[in-house]
């Protein structure tokens, strides 16, 4: 059974962006920048929200070739291109860059992905992330925050039926003071009389 992780970079009050999509608060330091590379070369398997998919489309593809390119950013954007990705939209087309679109139920092809043998994926999008959280589906959330209040946006956490119960597993402070917290879902105990 593959693992599913869901983590991002988000606000002190729990937004991955501000309005207008607006990121610039979140701009990473090379400590952090190089952390996350580190987390998404151990990634088998990306998957996208349309939202976020033409946001990672529209830079990646070419950012080793820009000209103020650091090595990290560099082999990011290498990484982003070899690892194979499922886009989840039913409004785009096609996809490149080692990706394919599912234009179908989105849950049920992530279960039957986490079903599967093979190394962890990860979710990207607030909206594709709230529907795996919704159903149960995340094994990890690795949460970076930032110093900031951004007052709205767009929500890192979606609203829940029910109550899930997490382990916290790591933390680490990186510079300008942004913490990351990564949690595991803990185990749903078994009903004995059932």
């Amino acid at each position: 059974m593959r693992k599913l992780i869901y983590g991002m970079n988000l606000s002190l009050d729990g937004y991955i962006s501000a309005p207008g999509d607006d990121l610039g608060w979140s701009a990473p330091s090379d400590e952090l920048f190089q952390w996350w590379l580190d987390q998404e070369r151990a990634i088998s398997l990306f998957l996208y929200g349309r939202r976020l998919w033409e946001t990672m489309s529209a830079y990646w593809p070419t950012g080793d070739q820009q000209p103020d390119a650091t090595p990290a950013q560099i082999e990011f954007a290498r990484n982003w291109r070899d690892t194979p990705k499922a886009v989840f939209s039913s409004t785009i087309d096609k996809v490149d860059w080692n990706a394919r679109l599912v234009t179908g139920d989105a849950i049920a092809e992530i279960t039957r992905l986490k079903a599967e043998d093979g190394g962890p994926m990860r979710v990207g999008g607030a909206t594709l992330a709230g529907a795996a959280m919704r159903a149960g589906l995340i094994d990890e959330y690795e949460i970076v925050t930032h110093p900031a209040l951004v007052g709205g946006g767009k929500p890192f956490f979606t609203a829940l039926e029910s109550w899930v119960n997490l382990n916290l597993v790591e933390t680490r402070t990186f510079p300008g003071g942004v913490v990351l917290t990564r949690y595991e879902t803990k185990e749903h105990p078994v009903d004995p009389s059932s």
